[in-house]
């Protein structure tokens, strides 16, 4: 056998269930490329654009800050989550967190776009490689009992052909997983950033919102 094998024909031997690991592994890779890019594209820091918004609330100057917001590019998503709660500051402040939560549910959603894809072929991956060395294991122990002089070679070639697919599987999943975990975590620090931020700003509105009680 020769030990130099090339990546095709490693993928030749694994097999028919090769074809559903090279669909799966496409996949995750194109969906694992869009959400970077889509999470590089778009702005998820909050702390600058919460410092100057809070400049203008500091000064009283809600019409200022929301102007500002305004004229940040739609790139921006913590702009679309502060202008949200700015606009409804006429409504207090209950109407205000609200509104920021609605928003950042939906900014948040456009964020995990593929996520559960992704999560999904890190399952099924590895099953679908285990199924393959079973199906070629099989294969194997059909062809020595078939044979009329078994020998190590034989038993230790049909097994390591049947292993293939499981080894491709259990990169794909391990792959997925990880980039799965790292791009949910940067979301999940955006979400508590934006938490962060709408109760800093929001305390600026609740004298006011005491007020009208």
């Amino acid at each position: 056998m020769n030990e130099s094998w090339s990546l095709f024909e490693f993928f030749k031997t694994g097999g028919v269930f090769m074809w559903p690991l090279l669909v799966f592994s496409l996949a995750s890779l194109t969906l694992i490329i869009d959400r970077v890019i889509y999470l590089f594209y778009h702005s998820v820091r909050m702390t600058e654009l919460t410092e100057q918004t809070e400049e203008f609330l500091q000064n009283k100057d809600v019409c200022g800050a929301i102007e500002m917001l305004q004229a940040q590019p739609r790139k921006n998503t913590g702009a679309s989550i502060l202008l949200a709660m700015l606009q409804s500051a006429k409504f207090g402040s209950e109407r205000m967190e609200k509104s920021a939560e609605a928003e950042a549910l939906e900014r948040i959603h456009r964020m995990e776009n593929g996520f559960d894809l992704i999560s999904a072929i890190s399952s099924l991956a590895p099953l679908t490689g285990f199924l393959g060395t079973v199906s070629g294991m099989i294969g194997a122990f059909r062809s020595i009992a078939n044979a009329q002089d078994v020998n190590a070679q034989l038993v230790a070639g049909g097994i390591y052909e049947a292993l293939i697919t499981t080894v491709f599987g259990l990169i794909i999943a391990i792959f997925s997983l990880v980039a799965y975990n790292l791009l949910s975590k940067r979301v999940d620090r955006f979400a508590n950033e934006v938490e962060r931020s709408v109760n800093r700003l929001i305390a600026y509105f609740l004298p006011v919102s005491s007020e009208n009680a």
